[in-house]
């Protein structure tokens, strides 16, 4: 069952990345982007789970806290531009 689910989360990663490449707009691709972050944490809780390293899962939630801000950074960046806004405009 668990390598069920391993393939599975494999295969909707090539999907995201295949969406990634060919999204019809920017935020289409920053999306696809998250989820793919989002599916690589849960891969590595996966993987924690089956191989019983439990330090694993710290690293896990690290890479999805990461993910998070950065799209978070990302999303800011191409909404406002590259710094030309002052600070009371945010």
């Amino acid at each position: 069952m668990l390598t069920f689910v391993i393939f599975m989360l494999i295969l909707a990663m090539f999907l995201v990345l295949l969406r990634a490449s060919i999204g019809p707009s920017l935020y289409d691709r920053i999306l696809a982007v998250n989820v793919f972050g989002s599916n690589a944490a849960l891969l590595i809780a996966v993987f924690t789970f089956v191989s019983g390293r439990h330090e694993l899962l710290d690293i896990a939630l690290t890479y999805a806290l990461i993910n998070f801000v950065g799209n978070i950074a990302l999303l800011r960046f191409f909404s406002f531009g590259s710094g030309s806004h002052k600070e009371s405009d945010l």
